[in-house]
């Protein structure tokens, strides 16, 4: 009886963290706006054809100028690096940013790549620069989100797109090789990406 109790106590307040992950609010981007994307190969569009990236797609459905600085193979360590001077170059209104991948092929521990990931988005919060988080899939037999994305979403208050990528890889149709989507797959990832900024009220 105690046990059905505690249950019907936990539903609601699972519920609503659940939803909360999702209810986070942006500032208008305007026509004026730069979106930077920044992160690895996927950010890069490795896989696909030159202009059929995910960001390049992304400036075409929303009409808003989005800067790619995707490096390939790069890791979160290499990306806190040069993250502070990128975001001085090209002054976004909001970051993409999706990094991990790399680490996790490396067999990185999750600590550090959660350290670099969260030295990156308070510098852009320092600057008032909101960042959308994109998980990425762990090393495993079963594709899954790593938890660290969920626990930073939390601490700085983000939007996070958490299974997006996840359920992207795991179809054939939309993958070039093992850790990278094709054309489609990049498609796909901007779309939702844009349906997630709408909902935001970010567009």
């Amino acid at each position: 009886m105690k046990l059905e109790w505690l249950l019907l106590l936990l539903v609601p307040v699972l519920l609503g963290y659940w939803l909360s992950r999702d209810e986070v609010d942006l500032p208008w981007l305007s026509a004026d706006s730069t979106i930077l994307a920044f992160g690895d190969s996927l950010t890069l569009g490795v896989g696909a054809p030159k202009g059929r990236d995910y960001p390049n797609v992304l400036a075409q459905l929303t009409g808003i100028k989005v800067v790619n600085r995707g490096i390939s193979g790069e890791t979160t360590a290499e990306g806190a690096r040069r993250f502070a001077a990128v975001l001085d170059e090209v002054q976004p209104e909001l970051v993409l940013l999706l990094e991990g991948g790399n680490d996790f092929l490396r067999n990185q521990g999750e600590q550090q790549v959660e350290q670099n990931l969260a030295l990156m988005i308070s510098q852009a919060q320092a600057r008032g620069i909101s960042v959308v988080l994109i998980a990425v899939p762990q090393k495993s037999v079963w594709l899954a989100p790593a938890e660290l994305y969920l626990r930073l979403a939390e601490r700085y208050q983000l939007l996070l797109v958490e299974s997006l990528l996840t359920e992207l890889l795991t179809s054939p149709e939309l993958k070039s090789d093992s850790v990278h989507l094709n054309e489609l797959g990049y498609q796909r990832l901007a779309e939702q990406i844009r349906d997630k900024l709408v909902d935001a009220g970010a567009l």
